[in-house]
């Protein structure tokens, strides 16, 4: 579930690990030609020009509590992401504000942005589950401050009332989309609300500038947060999935255009029938066929529903592709993707979860971005929910499946590990460009690895096939951190 766009993605290639797989002709930039100042990483904590990782364990014990969560940082270079550099931050560690705490779930939503203007990308982190002087579940947003140095420092950014679980997964996200210039925070309210929190943010967390909330009338649950420009007009705007409290599957994709008066009330993605077309859990933008507006991808991952009797390849999860415009996300010209689609290998399946943290950039370096879903309910043979990762097209027509490709831990030649039950690798993604050869990398998650513990595959770029020479893998082991149902790699920082 992505909830920032990535500064570096247009023009850059990704070369996933899938052996046999056909790489069309990618650009190549020099290690030392990195992005002026204007199109900084999103993601560089410490500018040097090489993307860094952040990656969260919410369900970690920390301190002897069980939930209180951590996140794991590890930067990049020139040869890829770092081990030997690694970082474990958790509210424990010297100036996070705040204590481990049973049921914090720290690092359960992760965004990157440069909310106090120095040129360095922070590393922010919601803790849904914190409880504060205003109530149980309040909720609460901090910030890790990016420097030459790397990350340090912190503050807290924003802080919600009893049962709002502010900064919970798939409720926060960062940009600027009052247009004047400063990044402003976006969280959810009341699991409804839209908040924002307009930059610039001082070192110690407060801001000068009212903010604004743009209250939903209905009883809605906000599913997931993304941001990008869908009618091409230079500002930021906020696209969502959403679901009515009552009614999990009635799930609808909502937006709202950022303006230099701030957020406009949300407009619903209407279908050909002219009814509110069918969500899912997770999205993100992107400009999928190269036209100037970004698009919408849907996750739907979860089926079983009824309204799957009346929407269109919702068996073992879809992916849907909304076209954006100058009027905004056209829903009548939606694509869906499943594994029942022509040339998507794989056959769809109850629990397959097709659609799992849709990802959208540039892979292969055609200049139109691409999208990768995980698949972690997945089965190879009688081994249940060991999980994939499935590649789709962009084109000047849209999405495509020709060509895609789906990738696991048994790819012969390019994974680390072995498939086993319960793994759910892919059940979060990440792109970016971790030793700036203009090329982004894949990042996955798989929360299930080792009984629950989690793990993360790294894979780098290189030639047409990524190798398991140019993978790594790590887990708590490499971080020294509590094993036990840490469920590492349940979400990335984006």
């Amino acid at each position: 579930m992505s909830n920032q766009r990535r500064a570096w993605r247009t023009g850059l290639a990704v070369v996933m690990a899938i052996t046999g797989a056909v790489a069309l002709p990618a650009a190549h930039a020099g290690a030392d030609e990195v992005a002026p100042a204007a199109e900084k990483l999103q993601d560089d904590f410490n500018g040097d020009g090489y993307a860094d990782l952040a990656v969260g364990a919410p369900y970690a014990t920390v301190g002897g509590k069980a939930k209180a969560g951590y996140v794991a940082v590890l930067y990049g270079s020139a040869s890829g992401l770092k081990t030997s550099t690694k970082r474990v931050f958790t509210q424990n560690s010297a100036g996070v504000p705040g204590t481990a705490e049973t049921g914090d779930l720290f690092g359960g939503a992760l965004t990157t942005a440069d909310l106090d203007e120095d040129g360095y990308a922070d590393l922010i982190v919601g803790a849904g589950g914190e409880d504060t002087g205003a109530g149980t579940d309040a909720g609460l947003v901090e910030v890790v401050w990016g420097g030459a140095r790397g990350l340090s420092g912190a503050a807290s950014v924003a802080s919600g009332e009893v049962g709002d679980r502010l900064g919970a997964q798939g409720r926060l996200a960062a940009a600027d989309v009052d247009g004047d210039g400063a990044t402003d925070l976006l969280t959810v309210k009341k699991q409804r609300h839209l908040a924002v929190t307009r930059g610039p943010f001082a070192r110690d967390g407060s801001v000068v500038n009212p903010g604004q909330v743009v209250e939903d009338r209905y009883n809605s649950r906000v599913l997931d947060l993304a941001v990008g420009d869908i009618n091409g007009d230079g500002i930021t705007d906020v696209a969502a999935t959403e679901n009515d409290a009552d009614y999990f599957d009635s799930r609808r994709i909502v937006y709202w255009y950022g303006t230099r008066q701030g957020l406009t009330p949300y407009t619903l993605v209407y279908d050909i029938d002219g009814a509110g077309l069918q969500g899912g859990e997770n999205l993100d933008l992107g400009d999928v066929n190269a036209d100037g507006y970004d698009d919408i991808v849907v996750g739907r991952a979860i089926d079983g529903h009824g309204s799957d009797a009346d929407t269109y390849r919702a068996k073992g999860g879809r992916v849907t592709w909304i076209p954006g415009t100058a009027e905004g996300p056209d829903g009548v010209k939606a694509t869906f993707f499943s594994q029942a689609s022509p040339q998507v290998q794989g056959a769809s399946e109850k629990g397959d979860r097709f659609g799992t943290d849709v990802q959208v950039g540039d892979v292969n370096g055609d200049g139109y971005e691409d999208v990768v879903a995980g698949i972690p309910g997945e089965d190879q043979g009688t081994t249940a929910d060991v999980g994939t990762v499935v590649f789709l097209r962009g084109t000047a027509d849209g999405l495509t499946a020709v060509w895609s490709r789906v990738v696991s831990q048994d790819s012969a030649g390019a994974i680390p590990g072995v498939s086993e039950k319960g793994d759910s690798f892919g059940q979060a993604l990440h792109l970016g460009d971790h030793n700036a050869d203009g090329r982004a990398d894949l990042a996955v998650g798989g929360p299930g690895e080792n009984a629950g513990s989690g793990s993360v595959w790294s894979f780098l770029s290189g030639g047409h096939v990524v190798t398991g020479g140019t993978t790594i893998v790590f887990g708590n082991s490499l971080l020294g951190t509590v094993a036990s149902n840490a469920r590492l790699g349940s979400g990335f920082a984006y």
